[in-house]
């Protein structure tokens, strides 16, 4: 028989209890982030109708906001949860690229037809 000693792989990997602590820590911390965003989404959902006496005045603020703290979201998920801040800088952007264009062509496409969308009502009721 041959002695396997060289080629074992080791499925657990096993850290200090230093480092155990200082991950944890880590994902407490991204934790409390990823839930003090949420709770100011859901706090402005809950209450937007109350911060002006006119809410439509408000309204593109607080739909922006939502829109920046889901990316920021997302950008904590993929960051430490999914460990691409781990990887090599070449494969952050071939992961991350495709994404970027997608979510700026959206944004584009989105407000281009809300505008053709609001210019069609405008002309359609005033006429």
């Amino acid at each position: 028989m041959s002695d396997h000693s060289e080629s074992t792989y080791e499925f657990a990997v096993h850290h200090s209890e230093e480092d155990g602590k200082k991950m944890r820590k880590k994902i407490w911390f991204y934790f409390w982030v990823l839930l003090a965003i949420t709770t100011v989404e859901v706090g402005l959902g809950l209450i937007w109708k109350n911060l002006s006496a006119n809410p439509e005045n408000i309204w593109g603020i607080i739909k922006t906001t939502f829109i920046i703290l889901t990316l920021f979201k997302a950008f904590f998920i993929v960051w430490e949860y999914m460990h691409l801040g781990h990887e090599r800088r070449n494969l952050k952007w071939t992961i991350l690229a495709p994404y970027i264009i997608f979510v700026l062509y959206l944004t584009f496409i989105c407000l281009n037809e809300a505008y053709a969308i609001r210019d069609f009502d405008f002309l359609w009721w005033n006429s």
